[in-house]
């Protein structure tokens, strides 16, 4: 006590204003790790996963929080003047605005994006609306901020307006494939996870649809980038509308020596066999079928019309129908001839 006593008041002022801010370090671990115990058991008791983004989404933050509320015990206790003390409780104040507003928009993104899961809903959230989300979001934190320095916000809207003309013409074309972005979200006529292909000839799975490209994925796993607005004028065949099943065909040919009813029933019995077993090719109330078509040069042609999940489930039960169809064949004596052309030479001296 008494070498406290000697210490000169300003001194221990900020001895004392430091030791209380170096305290809510281990405080807030603590108190977080308090806080988030209690809020996880209570949690535990429901279904839904809301509250646990929730939980996930604000650790940091509460932390953070705990550090500022330390700093501001700090500064009331530290011999600091009025006027750097305002700027203080402005600065923390701005600073957890900031905070809460980024916890916000992060905290109903997710809630929306797993909303639009477990709905099932027709457009599930992509990029573009994800960041529309959390601009909204933000643009509101920031005019918390704005009103609380004392900022008419009149002046700006008016400047913004005034600006806008140009900023149109500067961002022509960003603005039209921001534009067709939305379009083709509310139009729902692409989705993200379909699959599609443009009139130009890419094809593959929609990753995301952004402010200015959509990206596709295709089979080979690349990426291809097609701005918006191309993209809302093109010719698209979407491969998961109405419904995600597929049909196809798969080309055959046999011998003209065959027994064609025993070649489409076995056909059938092969056709059922593979869909049955190979993944994605289990689709309910539907019948492979045998179409013959064709008197060719070497074999009677005909079409097996096979369905599947997806698009690309066809090709592996393609591959596998193929490899099954022929053992059987030959197991059967069924012949698949080469192809071939019968040619009659005529001798013009006899």
């Amino acid at each position: 006590m008494s070498i406290l006593n000697d210490l000169n008041p300003v001194l221990l002022r900020w001895l004392q204003a430091l030791l209380v801010f170096l305290l809510f370090f281990p405080a807030g671990h603590i108190l977080r790790k308090v806080v988030f115990y209690y809020f996880e058991k209570l949690t535990a008791k429901t279904e839904n996963k809301y509250d646990d983004i929730i939980s996930a989404r604000s650790r940091g933050h509460v932390l953070f929080w705990a550090y500022l509320l330390g700093f501001y015990l700090s500064s009331k206790i530290a011999p600091i003047g009025p006027q750097w003390l305002i700027v203080i409780d402005k600065g923390l104040f701005s600073l957890f605005i900031i905070s809460a507003t980024l916890l916000v928009a992060n905290v109903v993104s997710d809630i929306v994006k797993l909303f639009s899961q477990h709905a099932s809903l027709d457009t599930p959230q992509t990029s573009l609306t994800d960041n529309l989300i959390k601009f909204v979001i933000i643009s509101i934190g920031g005019l918390i901020l704005l009103e609380h320095f004392g900022i008419s916000i009149t002046p700006l809207l008016t400047a913004l307006g005034v600006g806008s003309l140009a900023v149109a013409l500067a961002l022509q074309d960003t603005l039209s494939n921001l534009f067709a972005g939305f379009y083709i979200i509310a139009n729902k006529q692409v989705r993200t996870g379909d699959y599609i292909r443009l009139d130009s000839g890419q094809e593959g799975h929609v990753m995301d649809i952004g402010w200015r490209t959509t990206r596709i994925k295709q089979l080979s796993n690349n990426i291809i980038l097609v701005p918006n607005g191309k993209l809302g004028s093109a010719i698209v065949t979407n491969f998961h509308l109405p419904v995600k099943e597929i049909a196809f065909t798969v080309p055959v040919g046999v011998s003209y020596s065959s027994d064609l009813e025993k070649v489409e029933k076995i056909t059938i019995e092969v056709a059922k066999e593979t869909m049955k077993e190979v993944p994605g090719g289990v689709v309910e109330n539907f019948t492979p079928v045998v179409r013959y078509n064709n008197f060719g040069d070497s074999a009677i042609t005909f079409n097996v019309g096979l369905r599947a999940k997806d698009f690309s489930d066809q090709y592996l039960i393609t591959h596998e129908f193929i490899k099954r169809l022929h053992k059987r064949y030959m197991k059967e004596n069924i012949d698949m001839p080469f192809p071939q052309r019968v040619v009659h030479l005529i001798n013009p001296d006899k």
